[in-house]
């Protein structure tokens, strides 16, 4: 069953805790590629120093104030993809950080072994027709752990156990 808006359109660490075993899915020319996500990242807003809208709204972080379920993409060091689904309530800036997959452990090996750029940033995954998660009845037990790749934020928020990882 593909994810809707209500699934997205609640608090982001419920749904990064929600979306582990789900599965995501590009459909490309060539047919869907599909992948089990086995771990994520909450961002959790503008009091969230790891988070890009730490220091408010710009050019690059206002698909964060989209509707829930927006593709929000981003190019980390100039050299990954890194995707992830905004969450919560419109105009107040969470994502989940689509941090591993199944067969590609990594934010931005998952991104290269879908197929999926720059290009996606904005998409929907509620209702576009590239990119969306499945609930295929699949359950596994999460645990958390300290989100990682975040030391310009401060200690609190690294410290957080806001990655959810599949055991």
């Amino acid at each position: 069953m593909r994810l809707g808006y209500d699934f997205f359109h609640r608090p982001c660490l419920e749904v990064a805790r929600d979306l582990v075993g789900k599965v995501l899915i590009h459909q490309t020319p060539e047919g869907e590629k599909r992948l089990r996500i086995t771990q994520t990242e909450a961002y959790c807003g503008e009091a969230d120093t790891a988070c890009h809208a730490h220091h408010g709204r710009t050019k690059r972080n206002e698909v964060l104030y989209a509707p829930a379920g927006t593709v929000y993409v981003y190019l980390c060091y100039g050299i990954h993809n890194l995707l992830n689904l905004v969450t919560g309530e419109e105009g107040a800036p969470e994502a989940v950080l689509i941090r591993a997959c199944e067969g590609a452990e990594g934010p931005g090996k998952l991104t290269k072994a879908l197929g999926i750029g720059l290009d996606f940033n904005r998409a929907s995954a509620v209702d576009g027709d590239e990119l969306w998660v499945e609930d295929d009845g699949f359950r596994c037990s999460v645990k958390t752990a300290k989100r990682v790749g975040i030391g310009y934020a401060s200690q609190e928020d690294q410290d957080r156990p806001w990655r959810f990882v599949a055991e």
